[in-house]
């Protein structure tokens, strides 16, 4: 698989995409619903979250609603956000947290650190059904709409070289109704009908959060200096 060499700012998805982006300097973890949106909720609050593993048989999620006033260090299961963030941690980069509310602090920290970056939407697993049917083992990748925007917004707010990748979901963010597609794609709409219109509302809050999550020895924690 090509690694995008030569770009700047570069994209791929999924734990696959964390493989093939592993020599950025910067990997920036996206998952709107919901993972680094209560990533940045509760390192906003001044906690630290520990992307903590997350098994099939045991279905436990932590929602964003859920999070509000969360402090302290919160244990964060989830089947995507915080899996990527494990992986991206083994191959030696800065690891950045970022959604829609904090997707241009995010970006203002990673261009501080220089050289390359990679930004990793986590997309959904075809066959894992948390909230209606229960658990099951994990599928295939299914990319989303709500992370490929999310990814455009931290690439909105970067300069330099883009790949064609970094470039359409640049071109997306700028380019949509943010707010109206999340809530009507496959992804708001399910959680939406099963409860969690708070959820997706606190997930469509853009660029009101100036926290950056960046994970230092095992835990997301606030990265911006002072």
């Amino acid at each position: 698989m090509f690694s995008q060499e030569g770009y700047q700012l570069r994209l791929e998805w999924g734990p696959e995409g964390v493989h093939a982006l592993r020599d950025c300097d910067v990997l920036v973890v996206v998952d709107v619903l919901s993972f680094t949106t209560s990533v940045d909720l509760v390192v906003g609050n001044g906690g630290q979250v520990r992307p903590s593993r997350w098994k099939p048989e045991s279905g436990k999620t932590l929602r964003p609603a859920s999070l509000v006033d969360a402090t302290g260090v919160v244990d964060l299961p989830s089947p995507n956000g915080s899996n990527l963030c494990r992986l991206a941690a083994e191959t030696g980069a800065h690891v950045l947290a970022a959604c829609l509310r904090n997707a241009e602090a995010v970006a203002a920290h990673a261009q501080g650190l220089g050289g390359t970056i990679g930004v990793i939407p986590g997309g959904e697993r075809w066959g894992l059904d948390i909230l209606k049917s229960g658990p099951r083992e994990f599928g295939p990748l299914r990319p989303c709409i709500e992370d490929h925007l999310g990814a455009g917004a931290v690439l909105a707010a970067l300069t330099g070289e883009a790949s064609p990748e970094a470039r359409l979901a640049r071109a997306a963010y700028v380019n949509s109704d943010v707010e109206k597609v999340v809530r009507e794609c496959g992804s708001g709409r399910e959680l939406i009908e099963n409860g969690h219109a708070a959820d997706v509302e606190l997930a469509l809050q853009v660029g009101v959060s100036g926290a950056v999550p960046v994970l230092s020895d095992g835990l997301l924690v606030e990265g911006r200096a002072g």
